[in-house]
């Protein structure tokens, strides 16, 4: 039986599958599982054992239906469920599934912020995606899945970073899920363990102002990994401070301890951390006390009201004592 998953972005949402991986092998032993993503994020998969070949999606590849087709796929389980996905499935000539993406719900909430959503994860909601196949699938509640090579550990070895420290998240696509700088260094001079600040090129400038004025144990690896090296990182951390991102579905992931602290989002879209194994493992931190919030499902560039208080008016204290903790 040979089954295609349709996820191409991004970071987290692709790690948020990963039990519909391992539980349609596990529960199929006679499947083969391929897999559609972009390019720039295969490298989430490529260590994953449950998957038999990961293919590369891009507009511009005029073949990739042609190639696809040739696959001769006996089942298609679309998990992005946008347009483009939807229009590609259907055309691989194999039923069909995906999941309830809840839209029009989320849309209620932005806009008038009246909550509709059903308390669910989404990963248990991709779950209704493998109802077309011939044997149930049933989610194992074995949380999700990262797969990390001894040789991403290399170089976060070079750095001899003294244990036990503490790992912050700064990126995310998007600004208005990331914490102030402000807030960054009031939390690091705070701190009584060593810190270590990932993120990509675009927080190494942020990260270099943090590292000026805590002036104690704190070390910048913006910009300096890739993402399993990131993801070797948070494994041997004590515990992680996020936002709303990749890394916080990674670090749940690995079973790391977790601060999630959220901003123009909120945990009801269904998108926080999945742990069912260790639900005592993470916190969630938000500012509740606003009418503007949620502002978008996704995130801005910059807080459209220009105060930016979901964020600016988190109280620290909380924060600093979970992870002192």
């Amino acid at each position: 039986m040979k089954i295609l998953i349709i996820r191409f972005s991004s970071i987290g949402d692709i790690v948020l599958t990963t039990p519909i991986i391992r539980c349609i092998v596990q529960q199929i032993p006679e499947s083969e599982l391929h897999y559609l993503c972009k390019p720039e994020y295969k490298n989430i998969l490529e260590t994953n054992p449950y998957l038999r070949k990961i293919h590369s999606y891009s507009k511009s590849d005029t073949h990739l239906l042609e190639h696809l087709i040739s696959e001769q796929f006996d089942y298609i389980i679309d998990l992005q469920n946008s347009f483009r996905s939807n229009k590609l499935g259907k055309r691989l000539n194999a039923p069909y599934a995906t999941f309830p993406k809840l839209n029009i719900l989320k849309w209620i909430l932005v806009n008038f912020k009246i909550n509709l959503l059903p308390d669910i994860h989404v990963v248990d909601r991709y779950f209704a995606a493998t109802k077309r196949l011939p044997t149930g699938i049933k989610n194992d509640c074995q949380g999700l899945d990262f797969f990390i090579k001894d040789e991403d550990y290399n170089k976060i070895n070079t750095y001899n970073i003294p244990r036990p420290f503490i790992a912050i998240a700064m990126g995310s696509q998007h600004k208005t899920k990331q914490l102030p700088v402000s807030k960054l260094i009031e939390i690091g001079k705070r701190i009584d363990h060593t810190i270590v600040l990932l993120g990509g090129a675009n927080e190494i400038e942020p990260a270099n102002e943090i590292c000026l004025k805590v002036k104690k144990d704190i070390i910048n690896l913006c910009g300096k990994l890739t993402l399993r090296e990131s993801a070797a990182c948070i494994n041997v951390s004590k515990i992680i401070l996020t936002g709303d991102t990749g890394l916080m579905h990674i670090a749940a992931a690995l079973n790391k301890p977790i601060v999630s602290v959220w901003g123009n989002t909120v945990p009801s879209f269904g998108m926080y951390p999945y742990m069912p194994l260790h639900p005592n493992y993470y916190h969630i931190i938000e500012n509740t006390n606003l009418r503007c919030r949620p502002c978008s499902k996704l995130g801005f560039e910059q807080c459209p009201k220009q105060h930016f208080k979901c964020m600016n008016e988190i109280d620290v204290n909380q924060i600093i004592r979970l992870l002192n903790e």
